[in-house]
């Protein structure tokens, strides 16, 4: 597989301890196993010898729990990056802002993306409609995202999966192909993708 011309690469995006002070998050978290179906494809991306880019976020504000120095600013054990594995550095939403990932991507000949990450709503989002953009064949795995519950304007509370599905909806088939884990590993199976 990594011998085809287009190449697709993996962007795991803010995986971070942070992200486990759920109530510093606004409450209630969806999708418990995200992280363990972003192994799964990033198990499945190491053993295939395909790139991986792993994307951390360096807030600004010193009291967030993801910023440099913090506890919650490092990489959970789980999906830390190995060997070779690109770590980019971004310090708003999208992990194409101030980086040089779509330098690199283009570098390397890469036109398709799988997505996974932290959250549903604000980095992944933001990052998967710039791909899409880019004109990257952008894949996010449903499965391998997760978000909390919001506050909006108005102060109602809109639960963690409710955000989640409606972001992915407002991805899906504009920005990129909404997948589970196991769809798009099949899909790498079955050489479509």
């Amino acid at each position: 597989m990594s011998q085809q011309k287009d190449k697709t690469a993996l962007i795991l995006i803010d995986f971070q301890k942070g992200f486990d002070d759920i109530t510093y998050w606004g409450g209630n978290r969806n999708n418990p196993d995200a992280e363990i179906n972003a192994k799964k494809i990033l198990d499945f991306f190491r053993e295939h010898a395909l790139p991986v880019f792993h994307v951390q976020h360096y807030s600004d504000n010193p009291k967030s729990r993801l910023a440099e120095g913090n506890e919650g600013h490092e990489i959970k054990d789980l999906l830390k990056p190995v060997h070779d594995e690109v770590l980019i550095k971004k310090n708003v939403n999208s992990a194409f802002i101030g980086t040089d990932l779509k330098d690199r991507l283009d570098a390397d000949n890469i036109t398709k993306l799988v997505i996974v990450g932290l959250t549903t709503d604000h980095c992944v989002s933001t990052t998967t409609r710039m791909a899409g953009n880019y004109g990257y064949e952008t894949y996010l795995l449903s499965d391998a995202t997760a978000t909390f519950d919001k506050i909006g304007y108005d102060g109602k509370k809109y639960p963690a999966e409710l955000i989640h599905e409606t972001a992915l909806a407002s991805l899906h088939n504009e920005f990129a192909n909404v997948l589970t884990t196991n769809e798009m590993i099949k899909k790498f199976m079955l050489g479509t993708s």
